[in-house]
């Protein structure tokens, strides 16, 4: 997500600041080389030596510390970073930041900054609200900065509502998605499937699967990170959608169809990861079914094949396909890719550990037309989402 990006880490005083050390250590393994400035007030939770071994780099605390190379110091780390994240942003920071204040090093290299300043606010839910900090926000959002909108729930201080810092997975995507709003799918519209459907026998009851869109909505961030605009159509799901993505929320397989079919003229990519029932009820019932007798017998209708109707329509696109088997892996998977006109397919067996439903890793085979298998090892969902990206841009490029 973030290989090769330089990326300043800006802590200020909040309790907070313990998420802070686990975001540096995530930045590290997504790729980023990172240094931090802490002000007075954060030292006061965690100490320099905690940020300098997580980063592997010096932590900066003075303003006036000289430059054994006789640079000036703050104009060296505003200059020398493809980004400042200030987090956790409290609502001091916030202020002297809108007010042009400079009056230590992080407000300094703040002011000084041409890199795009992400500000994740964390405070207490009375102070967030406060009209002089949504101001002082807006403000800094006029002149270009950004914001991770802080979470709801309960604080440090014992209240409840909105001020506690953003999940650190959110504002990780938050940052790998500015990074990359110019990557190497700029220009490039990405259609993602993702979640399971419903297929109701009544206002109660429905025909469901275990398909969670954790694939699909990897797969859509990841497309949006590399820069591409993404429409996302989504069965029922928990997830947050990915930063900066379309989303189409759909319910039954005939809505997903129509979905699909609505926007294919206009993308270039389709990547069909959702879980599509099959069948449905021929007939929903208006009101609940009622208990009666031992058995129920409904009649099942088949739904469309989203997937082969795309393959009998593509023209310019590239058609993606996944499927979850239980046996015969390579040999259904070939089938499928030859009889849906796939460019390739993403294959899984499901019965094996860390691969199956709602896991976060998969074990997959890429399968394509002329018979080639490319078995991959277990991969999170997220690193396996940017390998079927590179397949795509690859196979894209040889047209």
């Amino acid at each position: 997500m973030l290989t090769g990006k330089k990326i300043t880490v800006g802590v200020t005083g909040g309790i907070a600041v313990f998420k802070a050390v686990q975001l540096v250590s995530d930045l590290k393994k997504n790729g980023a080389g990172v240094q931090v400035i802490m002000t007075r007030s954060a030292q006061e939770f965690v100490r320099p030596l905690t940020f300098q071994v997580i980063s592997g780099n010096r932590v900066y605390t003075d303003l006036f510390e000289s430059a054994p190379d006789g640079k000036v110091r703050h104009i060296e780390l505003a200059g020398g970073t493809d980004l400042l994240v200030v987090v956790p942003a409290t609502a001091n920071i916030i202020g002297k930041a809108a007010c042009g204040i400079a009056d230590d090093l992080l407000s300094t290299v703040i002011l000084a900054a041409t890199c795009p300043v992400f500000f994740c606010p964390a405070m207490n839910v009375n102070m967030y609200h406060n009209r002089v900090v949504q101001r002082n926000m807006e403000t800094l959002r006029g002149l270009g900065c950004h914001f991770v909108e802080p979470g709801v729930g309960r604080l440090a201080c014992g209240a409840e509502g909105r001020g506690r810092l953003a999940e650190l997975e959110v504002i990780l995507e938050n940052l790998a998605a500015l990074l990359n709003s110019g990557g190497d799918m700029k220009g490039m519209t990405v259609l993602v499937t993702a979640g399971p459907t419903v297929e109701p026998f009544d206002p109660v009851r429905y025909l469901t699967n275990r398909g969670t869109g954790k694939m699909g909505y990897a797969v859509a961030g990841a497309a949006a990170r590399r820069g591409s605009e993404v429409i996302l159509v989504s069965g029922p799901t928990s997830l947050k959608p990915p930063p900066g993505v379309k989303v189409i929320a759909v319910e039954t397989a005939l809505q997903m169809h129509h979905a699909v079919m609505e926007y294919f003229p206009v993308v270039d990519v389709v990547v069909k990861t959702a879980a599509v029932a099959d069948y449905r009820p021929e007939a929903a019932a208006v009101k609940k079914i009622k208990k009666h007798g031992d058995r129920w017998s409904v009649e099942m209708v088949k739904n469309p094949d989203i997937l082969a109707d795309l393959g009998k329509k593509k023209k310019k696109q590239l058609l993606v396909g996944f499927a979850a088997e239980t046996g015969d892996l390579e040999v259904n998977a070939l089938n499928k890719v030859r009889e849906k006109n796939l460019d390739f397919l993403v294959a899984n067996d499901v019965t094996l550990p860390g691969a199956g439903f709602g896991t976060d890793t998969n074990i997959v085979k890429l399968v394509y037309p002329d018979g080639t298998v490319l078995p991959l090892p277990e991969m999170k969902k997220s690193v396996l989402a940017d390998r079927i990206l590179d397949e795509v841009l690859s196979l894209r490029n040889m047209v």
